[in-house]
């Protein structure tokens, strides 16, 4: 598996999986054109044998970055895509001068919380029927950037 930046011409492969994983609630093809044209979001694509299994993307805002999505096949999960691309948007917030990233997560996806558990994160608030229309709560979870 590989990691490189998210480009224009990923946007087709990234939405289908997007479309796969999340339903409903999955972001346009225009959300993520919109998020590849500003200058403070950081974009990642994990590929294996040139087919794109993986995907995340911070905003980095002066001291505190915010994961905006990370998305793994469903084929690839558990085997630590989702692990390494979050380790490498952390190291992306860290080197643009982030001291803490935060994230939501579904109240309801407990592998995802364990992951980021795992990685240091802890929960800081909750919001109450976030994800729509599924009214799902969303779990706010930070942890700080170190050298």
């Amino acid at each position: 598996m590989e990691l490189h930046p998210m480009r224009w011409w990923h946007v087709a492969d990234v939405h289908a999986l997007e479309a796969d994983l999340f339903g409903r609630t999955a972001w346009s093809v225009e959300a993520f054109w919109g998020e590849l044209a500003q200058p403070n979001r950081r974009f990642l694509v994990a590929l294996e044998g040139g087919r794109v299994v993986g995907y995340g993307g911070i905003v980095v805002t002066g001291a505190d970055a915010d994961v905006q999505t990370i998305g793994v096949a469903r084929e690839q999960q558990g085997r630590g895509t989702g692990r390494t691309l979050l380790r490498a948007l952390r190291a992306q917030a860290h080197g643009a001068g982030a001291t803490h990233l935060l994230l939501e997560v579904r109240a309801d996806n407990l592998p995802a919380q364990n992951l980021y558990r795992s990685e240091g994160f802890e929960q800081i608030a909750r919001r109450a029927r976030y994800y729509q229309p599924d009214d799902v709560d969303a779990l706010i979870m930070r942890a700080g950037l170190t050298a």
